[in-house]
């Protein structure tokens, strides 16, 4: 690895003739050869059997549309670093969204399906030199984490967090997944008591607090916080914000309400590390509207990133017929041999981590996504998902369609609209904060 330039020094120049040594080897020669040709756009090295087509009109659109989103920024001023974090929730007519020109969306119309239609939460971490009299770092985000969701909506948020780890849903009362403690660090196996805010744990007898279940303790230290417990608490925030619409449609008395709605996520259906413990209670929830015959449609959208990447460069061989969608369910097979390009894993694809399954979707010859949809419980199977898995496919495919924007590549209104309400971008949002937090530390 060469040396970079610090800025009063040069960087080291990669060496010309370090590699010629290397072409001498008959397999180097022959890869080079193999490397001129020009093979790469031969749909034969591509496996688009998977592709299926979705006929327009077969199947009834969802009727309403709820999508959430978020954005945090950190801002270091005078050696001391904070991190703000702002999440948005909005609903949508779909009836509106279907009379955008999607080429030329007008800005009044726009104007008028954003008015009084969303709700944001937005919360501050201390991250590093900031002390507070109540304790240090470690203990502040923790609090403000719990007080901040508990507070915001009058605990709207925090009954769904209530809701779906102790699976309120079911007529079985169970405690909380379990956790490390934040303060001896061993395993609460039992987790927190059944509805409870605050328990006590078993081995030093010391508080804890139903967010520590959470884990974001564990990405943190005594006297300091990385931007990484932003993003995750972002990421959880999102979760539950959209969660608790999920639950008060499945409260209502118009037990056909919750499935006709689309519920839209930005970004894909997954949470790693610590945070990973919540997904078997989703999964949970999910396979109980299968079987209760009231299904969730529930679809997260990937704008980057490598699956996005290959369906770009597989998608120039599909064959548009009359005009209809293309779609392709991806089992864990076909990701782990064509995307990850990996060996079998001892823990199949997405077993700890994952509550939505990969779905490809090509509207046109323009428009491609990558889609999530969740399957409600989870299999191991190489062969997992087939489409008869994915909830509510057909509808979400019959859905898609009234919410695409031509703006940017397979952009979604629904997820355009709620980013503008989420994002703060590095100007103007940034900008004002940062002159926030210097006369507040000026002060």
């Amino acid at each position: 690895m060469a040396y970079l330039s610090g800025g009063r020094l040069p960087y080291e120049a990669a060496s010309k003739l370090g590699h010629l040594n290397v072409v001498e080897s008959e397999w180097v020669k022959s890869l080079i050869q193999d490397f001129e040709s020009n093979d790469v756009n031969d749909p034969t090295n591509y496996d688009n059997g998977m592709w299926k087509e979705y006929r327009l009109g077969e199947t009834k659109p969802l009727k309403y549309i709820w999508v959430v989103d978020g954005s945090f920024v950190p801002i270091n001023e005078n050696q001391k670093e904070v991190a703000f974090v702002k999440t948005a929730l909005m609903t949508i007519e779909q009836s509106k969204i279907a009379l955008i020109d999607k080429d030329f969306p007008h800005p009044l119309l726009m104007q008028s399906i954003m008015k009084d239609s969303a709700l944001f939460h937005a919360t501050v971490f201390p991250l590093k030199n900031i002390k507070s009299h109540k304790g240090n770092t470690y203990d502040t985000v923790r609090h403000t984490i719990f007080d901040s969701i508990r507070i915001d909506e009058e605990g709207l948020y925090y009954e769904t967090l209530k809701w779906l780890v102790f699976k309120k849903w079911s007529d079985i009362k169970e405690n909380s997944p379990n956790f490390m403690c934040p303060h001896c660090g061993k395993t609460v196996e039992e987790g927190i008591g059944y509805d409870k805010d605050i328990d006590y744990c078993p081995f030093c007898n010391r508080e804890v607090l139903l967010t520590d279940m959470i884990g974001f303790h564990l990405d943190m230290n005594e006297d300091c916080a990385p931007v990484t417990v932003a993003s995750s608490y972002m990421m959880i925030m999102e979760l539950l914000m959209l969660f608790t619409v999920i639950r008060l449609h499945w409260m209502n008395k118009d037990k056909k309400l919750v499935s006709e709605v689309l519920y839209i996520k930005d970004g894909p259906m997954t949470l790693g590390s610590q945070y990973s413990k919540l997904v078997p209670c989703i999964r949970e929830f999910l396979e109980h509207t299968k079987s209760m015959s009231r299904p969730v449609h529930i679809m997260g959208s990937e704008k980057s990133g490598k699956y996005f990447d290959f369906l770009h460069t597989i998608s120039k061989f599909i064959d548009f017929e009359n005009s209809n969608m293309e779609y392709a369910v991806l089992n864990h097979e076909y990701i782990r041999r064509e995307i990850q390009r990996a060996p079998g894993h001892v823990n199949p694809y997405g077993s700890r981590t994952n509550w939505g399954e990969k779905v490809f979707i090509a509207v046109d010859n323009n428009t491609r996504m990558v889609l999530n949809i969740p399957p409600g419980d989870y299999k191991p199977d190489d062969d997992f998902p087939i489409d008869e898995d994915i909830i509510g496919l057909k509808r979400i495919l019959a859905t898609i369609p009234s919410l695409i924007s031509r703006k940017y590549e397979g952009a979604l209104y629904p997820i355009e609209l709620v980013n503008g309400i989420a994002s703060m971008s590095n100007y103007p949002s940034a900008k004002i904060l940062q002159d926030f937090v210097r006369d507040s530390i000026g002060n």
